[in-house]
This record gives C-alpha cells, sequence and structure tokens, in this order.
C-alpha cells in the first residue's frame, strides 16, 4: 500500500513498527498506536469510543488500522490527510497521546538511544531527523504493510470455489441492493464521503445518545451536516461496534441499518443474513509483524513519563 511520496522501506517499516507499539512518547505513558488498534482485535480495540492519555474519552470509535493505506482520508470525519497526518498529529492531540507540543515528543524519543541511531539509520542526511514528520513517515510506513488478503481475494483472483454458497448469495445482493455504490474498491469502502441518513436520521435507527455532526465540525458546511467517511469493510466481522459512536454491537443489525437509512429499505432475514455471511468472507489473515509485538529497548533514564514533583528528604 505505498503511496506517491510515502515509499515503503525497510528502514522506515523497521523503526514504525516500534513506534506504532510505543507507548512511552505519550504524556502520561501508556498510549501507543496499538492501545486503540490491537492486534487482537483486529486492528480495533472494541470500544464503543476510544480512549486516550490520561484515560480521556475521543470522539468516535477507533477504526480499525489493518488496509488503513487503501482509504483516501483518516478518521471518520476526513481531518486527517492520511495515515502520516494522522500518526503525526495524534503525538500532541489531547486524546490521543496528549503532548503539549513536539519539542517535547522529540526530547522523549531521544531519551532512549536506540531511537535515536534508528532515525540516523532511516533518514540519512539530515542533520536532526528525530522530527514529527518523520515519526508519522515512519509510522506511516509500517501501517502500510497491514494488508489482510481474504477468502474474498481468492474469490477475485478466480477461484470459484474460494466463497460458500450463502457468501455468494450474499456478494449478489449486496451489489444488486446498492451496498456496492459506496463499499468498492479495493478496501470495500472508504474512499468517498457519504451522509449517513439518506432516508431517515440515523440516530433514530442506532439508538445513538449524541447527535454527532460529522464532517461539519470541520468544514462547517451545510451539505457536510452528518456526512461522515464511509469505511472499508475488510474484516468488518471481527470489528465491533460499528458507526462512528459504536452504537451498535451486531453486524447484522448495522447491516439492516445501513439498508434502512442508507437505501430505504427494509431487508428480509434471509437477506441480511446473507449479506453477513459475505462479509465475513472479508476478514483476512494477520500479518505476523502485525500480530507479534516488538520487544522495545530501555530509555536512558527511568522516569521518560514521570512527571510527579520530587519531594525532598
Amino acid at each position: 500500500m505505498a503511496a506517491p511520496g510515502f515509499p515503503v522501506t525497510p528502514e522506515r517499516v523497521d523503526l514504525g513498527r516500534k513506534l506504532f507499539f510505543e507507548p512511552r512518547i505519550s504524556v502520561d505513558g501508556t498510549v501507543s498506536c496499538a492501545r486503540c488498534h490491537l492486534s487482537a482485535l483486529y486492528g480495533s480495540d472494541g470500544l464503543t469510543r476510544s480512549r486516550g492519555s490520561h484515560d480521556k474519552l475521543n470522539r468516535h470509535n477507533a477504526p480499525t488500522v489493518l488496509n488503513a493505506g487503501l482509504e483516501f482520508r483518516a478518521h471518520w470525519i476526513g481531518d486527517r490527510e492520511g495515515l502520516e497526518d494522522q500518526a503525526k498529529r495524534s503525538l500532541i492531540g489531547p486524546l490521543t497521546f496528549g503532548n503539549p507540543d513536539y519539542p517535547s515528543v522529540a526530547a522523549k524519543i531521544k531519551a532512549i538511544p536506540d531511537y535515536v541511531e534508528m532515525f540516523k539509520k532511516t533518514f540519512p542526511g539530515e542533520s536532526d531527523p528525530i522530527t514529527p514528520d518523520n515519526w508519522g513517515t515512519a509510522i506511516g510506513a509500517y501501517e502500510r504493510t497491514l494488508v489482510t488478503p481474504s477468502r474474498f481475494d481468492d474469490y477475485l483472483a478466480g477461484d470459484a470455489v474460494a466463497l460458500s454458497a450463502p457468501e455468494r448469495a450474499g456478494l449478489r445482493k449486496f451489489i444488486d441492493g446498492g451496498c456496492a455504490g459506496c463499499h468498492n474498491g479495493s478496501a470495500v469502502g472508504g474512499g468517498k464521503f457519504e451522509k449517513f441518513g439518506v432516508s431517515q436520521d440515523y440516530w433514530k435507527e442506532t439508538g445513538s445518545p449524541e447527535v454527532d455532526k460529522g464532517r461539519f465540525e470541520v468544514t462547517h458546511a451545510a451539505t457536510d451536516l452528518y456526512v461522515f467517511k464511509v469505511p472499508g469493510l475488510r474484516n468488518v466481522a471481527m470489528t465491533p461496534p460499528y458507526f462512528h459512536d459504536g452504537s451498535v454491537t451486531s453486524l447484522e443489525q448495522a447491516v439492516r441499518i445501513m439498508a434502512k437509512v442508507q437505501l430505504g429499505t427494509t431487508l428480509t432475514t434471509q437477506d441480511a443474513q446473507d449479506i453477513v455471511a459475505f462479509l465475513e468472507s472479508l476478514t483476512g489473515r494477520l500479518p505476523k509483524q502485525f500480530s507479534e509485538s516488538p520487544v522495545l529497548r530501555p530509555a536512558a533514564f527511568d522516569r521518560i513519563n514521570d512527571t510527579r514533583p520530587v519531594t525532598p528528604r
């Protein structure tokens, strides 16, 4: 999933993988990218809404990081340009890593000798390679390797029996019913913004405790009211709860709600179950470099994140 301007090199991937799992750079020493994107939960965290430093509650449900490099923007409301921008800006977000500024981030990274050498090797020729941009570039390179081929890909490659009869029936209903109008492309979605609630108000069906205005909060344009990024559906059976606010726990219920509020259709039980069967075929194989976490080398001093005042004895 390399992209123009963001090549995937072994050095960037190696550094980015360690930074992805590194919690000591956060303000309280507890938050890493892996906190909200757990391999055991297929790159999500299983929470209605994710939590950042000091256990602060985020606005939105954490989408899976798997195959995220196939999507055109990051975040539900598209306020991040892509993987690299997301990784960089998370460093100082009050609801993510929580650091006050980028210089404090650089100081924490430089306190871990292993990273000093890795940044120099990964970004040669730079007088001071430990920068927020390089942090984002390295993590982005690693995340671009997190691809999960599935039986659906085998089917697309010509293996007609890679999908069961119910899964093939669900695929046909997924296409003919209009789902593929938005959930298309390599990620089976993730390529556009759409209003959530074309036929009726989404929160009446999801039971959402709050009405989120979506991308309107970014652009303040009336046309972006209740508009969100269409999520990619790869591994969707493994990443509940669903929607931007994690308001729905059942995949079948999510399918029914989408048909009703987006397409104005009430699905039969059989149709909903067949579509779910197809969606389950999108569950892929976890990359080893994600399912196994790396060993992180110690810092130059023990209290890299200990901000408690020292009381003289």
